[in-house]
């Protein structure tokens, strides 16, 4: 998972501004932003494509330049960045087109609706240098930051449970459901507050205006560290509620954004006497806070960013957190049942990659940057897999187990603990590693196990089969349905069952010729090499 930036210690403050954004979309949400960045003097130009906008525009902002076309506001060399406040499932072709234009991007939430969308969306962003921020603003409101303090500090002591209502009458979407309207920002508040991302999630719900768009859900998330917490929205409910619930073993806090207290302290405790949970309630403390807008103060952060090149706080990887963990609720909503998530803690971040929805990656398992995880894998807790790795449909890897950089596993291979696999590895389809020599089902073995190590740039072919407590060497190859039972040196091509040698490889997987006695050649890339007594090495 990508880890949480912190909130810049300016991001209260209007900075001294030199952006200029465009803001795309002036409806109903995004005249707000209009109002906000015209009043920090950073709005160089608004974008939309209502009649009714564009009249409203020239009556309220005529200085400001006004376009119909989102392409000529990309073409516009004087615009550095936009600001997206378009229907959700226009986000990702929006953001995409603005990072091509070489534009930082601030787009509401969620960022896109898928998550391979997103992961692409974060990926882009990254590798071209841009900011690319997410608005989920309720980060930036008063109460939020305050009461992050105030868990940072142990006010409520060790937390336990956080659940959220975010309720209304309406407005009713016919792009996404209530979950993906209304839950991003509760989704992002408790990640912020926790420092930590649910591991699996249940969610429940229905559609009564229409029978495919969820009018009504509640997701029930799972920590690693044992906090639970249920997010329950709907746009069928008689009156506004926006109310978060962080309850902890020293004091409970209540925000509530449509209450004139929007913080409230209480410090409620629980004691045990006679071995029997008893409530100890205390008067409810309504914390002072900061009067400022959260909208103002977080369109001043994004303008912060654009000057100093620091990633704002929510930013891409935040915003593609989020959308792993709709996702899910997505799926467990369509499917009726629990959804593991690849989680990890903020303090130990997955770097980026992907993970299909169908697989599940273990807390504590590590993927480095631009691996592939695909349909129905699991990777257990411990495993460390390196950047740019594959691992192909129903690939099973052990707890503990070590893979390299660039390691390809083809469909239906277990690499079980004990199995390292260094850079460059191919595992074919329906290979087999062993790690007991001497199998029982009624007999158990786990303090038996015999470690096998692949060296680098190794081929396994298809249905070979590798008895553990044996090495494979560097740039070896092993053929198909090949049965291993003894070390294969380096550059070696073994084949049969069991296996023998049948004679060498290059590194770049052709078969050698013998040019001359102990000396081989690549007929391919004529890379030389000589043969010696413990093997294969490359000719000086």
């Amino acid at each position: 998972m990508i880890s949480m930036v912190e909130p810049l210690p300016s991001r209260q403050k209007q900075p001294h501004v030199k952006s200029a954004v465009a803001v795309i979309g002036a409806g109903y949400w995004g005249r707000n932003l209009v109002r906000n960045f015209h009043e920090l003097g950073a709005l160089a130009a608004v974008c939309d494509s209502s009649e009714e906008v564009a009249r409203r525009h020239a009556g309220q902002l005529p200085e400001i330049p006004f376009h119909r076309s989102y392409e000529e506001v990309l073409a516009a060399n004087e615009i550095r960045a936009v600001v997206l406040a378009v229907p959700a499932p226009e986000h990702y072709r929006t953001v995409m087109m603005a990072l091509e234009a070489g534009k930082d991007v601030f787009v509401e939430k969620p960022m896109a609706l898928r998550y391979e969308e997103g992961l692409r969306l974060h990926e882009r962003a990254r590798q071209d240098g841009r900011i690319l921020m997410v608005g989920h603003v309720l980060l930036f409101h008063p109460a939020v930051i305050r009461l992050k303090e105030l868990v940072r500090a142990g006010a409520l002591g060790q937390l336990q449970y956080v659940y959220s209502n975010r309720l209304n009458l309406g407005r009713f979407r016919k792009e996404e459901n209530i979950l993906w309207s209304f839950a991003p920002h509760d989704i992002s508040v408790m990640m912020h507050l926790l420092g930590e991302r649910p591991v699996r999630v249940t969610a429940r719900g229905n559609g009564y205006l229409h029978p495919s768009i969820a009018d009504v859900t509640v997701s029930y998330l799972e920590f690693p560290s044992g906090v639970q917490g249920h997010i329950f929205v709907s746009w069928l409910h008689p009156i506004k509620e926006h109310k978060l619930v962080v309850v902890g073993t020293k004091g409970m806090a209540i925000f509530s954004d449509t209450a004139e207290h929007k913080l409230i302290l209480y410090p409620h405790r629980i004691d045990w006497i006679d071995r029997a949970p008893v409530p100890v309630r205390a008067e409810g403390e309504p914390v002072a806070l900061d009067a400022s807008e959260p909208l103002r103060a977080e369109c001043a952060h994004f303008l912060e960013c654009l000057e100093t090149r620091r990633q704002p706080l929510p930013d891409s990887g935040e915003g593609l957190a989020v959308l792993e963990i709709l996702d899910a609720c997505q799926r467990s909503l369509n499917e009726g049942a629990a959804v593991s998530l690849a989680g990890a803690s903020r303090e130990e971040p997955k770097a980026s990659c992907f993970v299909h929805p169908s697989a599940v990656v273990d807390v504590g398992a590590r993927i480095g940057a631009g691996s592939q995880i695909w349909h129905f894998c699991h990777v257990m807790q411990g495993a460390r897999i390196g950047g740019g790795c594959i691992l192909g449909q129903n690939v099973f890897v052990g707890a503990d187990v070590s893979i390299g950089d660039g390691v390809k596993i083809q469909n239906n291979v277990s690499v079980y603990k004990g199995v390292t696999l260094e850079d460059h590895v191919f595992c074919g389809p329906s290979m087999v590693f062993t790690n007991v020599i001497n199998p029982r089902s009624e007999i158990e073995r786990k303090e038996e196990f015999r470690p096998t190590l692949v060296k680098q740039g190794a081929t396994l072919g298809a249905n070979s089969t590798i008895l553990c407590g044996h090495t494979i060497g560097r740039y070896a190859m092993v053929g198909a349905g090949a049965v291993v039972t003894h070390d294969v040196p380096d550059h070696a091509l073994v084949v049969g069952a069991p296996a023998r040698q049948a004679g060498w490889v290059c590194s770049c997987g052709n078969r050698l010729a013998e040019e001359r006695e102990r000396h081989w050649v690549c007929p391919s890339c004529r890379r030389s090499y000589h043969e010696g007594h413990e093997g294969l090495s490359a000719a000086p």
